[in-house]
């Protein structure tokens, strides 16, 4: 998501802040800004030991939370697989879902990463009770889980995913997008083409991918944008699809009775739907926007090629897979 899903967003796909960790074989802890207790930290998952239905059914336990946004966890968990696999640069083979490194710093104060520490935290209570999965894989698992509990397709998952310890190379802020098309704001389908190709994937996967605007919303003290794309924020479906094409987008100018002072983002006629520039992008541009007409006439066509999307996503750069 380039914006952000519950807890927070960030302009690149998007954005939220902190935790640290120290581990090798050590301990994982949050900075003590978060104040949390250590925990031990895998390597790499033990397949023997793993039941992958039993973590997938404590995670959809813990996705209700009426105090929380729209009263779930889930828009945020998916925005937390999503950012921890899409550093993946095909050129250099760095990146993906392989690592869990927004465990530390810097990954863990990317602008984009704004707010995932409340996701962090809610896996963490996971991770305590099955040690034996890595975070690597527990973050793919959780944000898999979600899209199911929250009404998507169902996604094929495997073990193999390793930890990388502390001390790793950081990989470059900026991997992932920005909503406001970054140095392209004149064409920012082209931003997303220049993130999105980094990682392998074509126009209709980029919009497949984009699909997942349907959930969350973005918050002003995250990205500086506002709003929900859809008005059933967790409920996976194709309705970011129809919207975008049957609803009247016009650059946001107020606010709650005052003027917007937020970055550049559009609205529908009521005021309470946002899109971000990105979004827009997919209807202005030639080759994006016939497969948002696609998806938005076709739902099981859209759950289907997000699910490849996805799983590619989530396996890009995985040694174990290759």
């Amino acid at each position: 998501t380039q914006a952000s899903s519950g807890g927070g967003s960030s302009s690149s796909i998007l954005g939220f802040a902190a935790l640290a960790a120290a581990a090798g074989g050590g301990y994982y802890y949050y900075t003590n800004q978060q104040g949390a207790a250590p925990a031990p930290a895998a390597t790499a998952s033990d397949a023997s030991k793993v039941d992958v239905a039993a973590i997938k059914n404590e995670i959809a336990s813990m996705l209700e939370d009426e105090n929380h946004d729209d009263g779930s966890y889930g828009p945020i968990l998916v925005r937390l697989a999503w950012h921890h696999a899409g550093t993946y640069d095909k050129n250099s083979n760095t990146g993906g879902s392989d690592g869990a490194a927004m465990r530390f710093e810097p990954e863990a104060g990317w602008g984009a990463n704004a707010g995932l520490h409340t996701a962090r935290a809610i896996l963490e209570k996971v991770k305590k009770n099955h040690p034996e999965i890595s975070y690597s894989d527990l973050w793919s698992l959780a944000g898999n889980t979600a899209i199911e509990e929250m009404g998507g397709p169902e996604l094929p998952f495997r073990l193999g995913r390793k930890d990388k310890p502390s001390d790793c190379k950081a990989l470059p802020d900026g991997l992932l997008p920005d909503a406001d098309g970054r140095d392209k704001k004149d064409k920012p389908a082209d931003h997303l083409r220049d993130i999105f190709y980094r990682m392998g994937f074509n126009d209709q996967e980029i919009v497949a991918l984009s699909g997942a605007h349907a959930l969350g919303r973005c918050h002003p003290n995250g990205s500086g944008y506002w709003g929900p794309w859809t008005r059933a924020p967790t409920t996976f479906s194709n309705e970011y699809f129809r919207l975008l094409l049957d609803e009247k987008w016009t650059k946001k100018t107020t606010h709650e009775g005052k003027p917007w002072t937020g970055p550049e983002q559009f609205e529908d006629k009521t005021g309470d739907l946002m899109m971000l520039p990105t979004d827009i992008s997919l209807i202005q541009d030639d080759k994006f926007r016939p497969w948002v007409e696609k998806y938005a006439k076709d739902e099981e066509l859209f759950f289907k090629d997000f699910a490849k999307a996805w799983t590619k996503l989530q396996e890009n750069g995985v040694k174990a897979f290759a």
